[in-house]
């Protein structure tokens, strides 16, 4: 089964949204659909970086999983650098949307 990312950039938190609870939410939202593989935050440029890896059967199923957990993280944070790849041999590519 394929394996998948999306990650995004957190910035500012909205009101009442505490710093760890952004990844268990992003998560929690991935896992509800499929099967979550890793997740992390990370510093990227003086900017936390929130990772989190997935299954999914193909793109279309992965975009679906990506963007219902960006569209949470979107309700807790201004979100940047918004992604949703895919894993082909040691490199990730972007997943796009199908025409």
């Amino acid at each position: 089964m394929p394996s998948y990312r999306v990650t995004a950039a957190i910035g500012l938190l909205q009101p009442g949204v505490a710093a760890p609870d952004v990844l268990p939410q992003a998560v929690a939202v991935a896992e509800a659909l499929t099967t979550v593989e890793a997740h992390d935050v990370a510093v990227v440029r003086g900017q936390a970086r929130v990772t989190v890896r997935f299954q999914a059967d193909d793109d279309q199923t992965a975009r679906r999983v990506g963007w219902a957990v960006l569209a949470r993280l979107d309700e807790l944070a201004d979100i940047s650098g918004r992604s949703v790849t895919r894993r082909f041999g040691s490199r990730w590519y972007p997943v796009r949307a199908q025409t």
